[in-house]
């Protein structure tokens, strides 16, 4: 029997703990925190297949967490957020969240796009390292030019990974959409610039600036 994948829950409100998990305990195993002043502690140890993260929580905010979880920890981080502004999705997506639902949710879109994010953390599981002249890219986001090396959101990981592997050729948008959501309700042209403009200027400081934007079109690695 296949070991059930793991959820982890950073939310202060204890009734939408209780209906995450009773729903969510269906498919997978799910855990919430415990120690509101120990989130990226309980996340490393726990090692989650997905952390679904609250914006306003006690002490620190779900901004500050997913920064420090992001310092070592690659698994997908879903925003949940009572305010439904644009600006809170763009922060998160900026402080390295892969995805944002605003509440109230519904249960049936929270649940396709876990079901989407640990489809490609499986697939994306088998693949090996991509090299371009002295960078290298392995599958759990790590770059390097050699020297250097910094770790990429499993978002930017995906995106550099297709441009990587299509290099020369240009990635059409909506091919880069459909990879990464494979099913494009649920995510807009503005989250893949957002998550584009935040990879490009990571990579950048290890001096590989070669993706190029081709206007109307796509991305092209050269």
């Amino acid at each position: 029997m296949m070991e059930k994948e793991k959820i982890y829950i950073v939310e202060d409100d204890e009734m939408i703990v209780q209906i995450l998990k009773q729903h969510l305990g269906k498919s997978y195993q799910v855990d919430s925190v415990k120690n509101f002043r120990a989130v990226s502690q309980e996340v490393a140890e726990l090692q989650p297949d997905l952390v679904l993260m609250d914006i306003s929580l006690p002490y620190y905010n779900g901004f500050y967490w997913t920064t420090e979880i992001r310092k070592t920890m690659t698994m997908p981080i879903i925003f949940i957020s009572s305010s439904d502004d644009e600006m809170n999705a763009v922060m998160a997506m900026n402080m390295g969240g892969d995805d944002f639902v605003s509440k109230p949710f519904s249960l049936g879109i929270l649940d396709a796009k876990i079901a989407a994010f640990l489809r490609r953390v499986n697939q994306f599981s088998q693949s090996t390292v991509l090299k371009l002249d002295e960078f290298q890219l392995s599958t759990d986001g790590r770059f390097t030019n050699g020297e250097q090396q910094i770790q990429l959101s499993l978002t930017e990981t995906k995106i550099l990974t297709t441009l990587m592997k299509e290099q020369g050729q240009v990635v059409a948008k909506e091919v880069l959409l459909e990879k990464l959501w494979e099913n494009e309700e649920f995510i807009d042209q503005n989250t893949l610039n957002v998550n584009m403009t935040r990879l490009r200027k990571k990579i950048n400081e290890l001096g590989f600036n070669r993706i190029h934007t081709v206007r109307g079109v796509g991305y092209v690695i050269k």
